[in-house]
């Protein structure tokens, strides 16, 4: 039930009542008990979402969704295999230092080869 502002134009009182959608309108002010009681038109209030489990994507179209699956799926594929080949690579550049991964790497090979 929505919540509606009234405003009396002969003694400017204003309100808020808390009133069902297919009620019809106050038209008797509280205050001075004549007919001037007038509902205003606001702007409404906008939807607030709080809390940790909402996000501006839980509401997206289908056909968003299914682009960015597609996307994703897509995107996945390629970078799969070069993070892991990346993530090797770091850990023996991670261990030789501050030399250059190819240097690094010949260096270490060589070192445990002798």
């Amino acid at each position: 039930m929505p919540t509606y502002d009234y405003v009396c134009d002969a003694c400017q009182h204003e309100a808020e009542v808390f009133q069902n959608i297919s009620e019809d309108p106050i038209k008797k002010c509280p205050k001075c008990k004549k007919n001037k009681f007038r509902r205003l038109i606001g702007a409404g209030a906008g939807i607030l979402f709080k809390g940790s489990g909402f996000y501006k994507t839980d509401y997206r179209s289908d056909s968003y969704k299914q682009k960015a699956a597609a996307e994703s799926k897509s995107q996945s594929g390629s970078s799969g295999g070069g993070e892991s080949k990346g993530s090797s690579g770091s850990s023996s550049s991670s261990s030789s230092g501050s030399a250059s991964s190819s240097s690094g790497s010949s260096g270490n090979a060589s070192g445990s080869k002798s």
